[in-house]
């Protein structure tokens, strides 16, 4: 008889960090929205990352978008464009 394959139980533990999170319930600071365009993308960024930058959990949300490759929103006070560098390095120059 094959055995019975279980799911993994459930892992609370490690998305705790996230309810001590200064960010909870502002999803429209920290993921932009459809068409948005810059000054406004700056600005919005600028606006999250102050708020990262007293966050008493920014380096378990740092960790996590990078483990995870969050492709989208700033996590820890980093940009999508910033965790993308972190990850694979400066893209090259492009030719003209």
């Amino acid at each position: 008889m094959l055995g019975t394959a279980r799911p993994p139980g459930a892992q609370v533990w490690r998305w705790d960090w996230q309810l001590a999170a200064r960010c909870r319930g502002r999803d429209e600071l920290f993921f932009h929205p459809h068409g948005e365009r810059e000054p406004l993308r700056s600005e919005r960024e600028a606006a999250a990352k102050q708020v990262c930058a007293s966050c008493p959990v920014r380096r378990e949300c740092q960790q996590h978008a990078l483990e995870a490759q969050e492709p989208y929103g700033l996590w820890g006070g980093l940009s999508e464009a910033e965790r993308e560098v972190l990850v694979h390095g400066p893209r090259p120059p492009r030719k003209r």
